[in-house]
């Protein structure tokens, strides 16, 4: 237990802005060993990532008045705080990839045109077209049933950080190991960590489901199925692999698919 607790906390520093140092960073360790494992607690990082953000929404709801623009706003300021709360970490995975991608056909190029740091014309695109996406979703999700929709963000953001676990188990890591912001994920994920990370997942879906048991939560587990599908098949055929910016980029899509699902299929009177 104390060494699943040390993984989560090292996922936590790794994938998040959430200060573990000074005494709680000396007893929790470090070792490149301890870090490949900590990717098994990405999903646990999404309980704390969407947790923290459902509030944030949540709270602002509570705090404007009961009119529509309240959800756009509510929308924005916590996808905004979900944001500097990651350091932009999987935005910056999806605007990479779709520079590289874009950019050109052959594999060696788009490689080393995701090395790139600069944003180019087609990652600033995805970028603005996923963002705009999300709160027009979380939006509508919430105009539907506040309540709804914070469970949505909070379970979103748990699924969206399992899918990368698949693509990791599935494929192999390409590009410049050493350099690369995948580094510690190169090896593939072992059945014990992909289990716990299957595990908090399963976790936060019984937990929604119990909590708002009438919503469509199969379709939106199905959207974000279908966005790791997507992904896998992407990523497999423009670049026999995964890099980092690809699981940024999964994890993106996950999420967005994910609100998607629940949108398309959800029943008239939701509470």
């Amino acid at each position: 237990m104390t060494r699943f607790f040390r993984h989560f906390l090292l996922a936590l520093q790794f994938f998040t802005r959430i200060p573990v140092t000074g005494r709680l960073a000396a007893w929790v360790g470090f070792s490149p060993a301890m870090l490949r494992a900590s990717a098994a607690h990405f999903p646990g990082v999404g309980w704390v990532v969407g947790g923290l953000t459902a509030v944030v929404f949540w709270g602002l709801l509570q705090l404007m008045p009961p009119v529509p623009a309240a959800a756009w706003v509510a929308a924005i300021a916590s996808t905004v705080f979900g944001v500097l709360l990651t350091g932009a970490f999987h935005e910056d995975g999806l605007a990479d990839l779709a520079d590289g991608l874009g950019g050109s056909a052959e594999r060696g190029r788009a490689l080393e045109i995701m090395k790139d740091s600069r944003i180019g014309s087609f990652g600033a695109i995805a970028l603005v077209l996923a963002i705009l996406a999300k709160v027009a979703l979380l939006a509508l999700l919430a105009q539907t049933s506040a309540w709804l929709a914070v469970m949505a963000l909070f379970a979103a953001h748990v699924s969206s950080r399992t899918t990368p676990l698949l693509i990791i188990r599935t494929l192999p890591h390409v590009g410049d190991t050493p350099q690369s912001k995948s580094k510690p994920l190169a090896e593939s994920i072992g059945n014990a960590g992909l289990a716990a990370g299957l595990l908090w997942w399963a976790l936060a879906m019984a937990l929604v489901v119990w909590l708002l048991p009438d919503a469509p939560w199969a379709q939106a587990v199905l959207g974000t199925l279908i966005g790791l599908a997507w992904m896998w098949r992407l990523l497999r055929r423009r670049l026999q692999g995964f890099t980092g910016d690809g699981l940024g980029a999964t994890q993106q899509v996950s999420e967005l698919l994910f609100y998607l699902g629940l949108a398309l299929f959800l029943p008239m009177g939701v509470p």
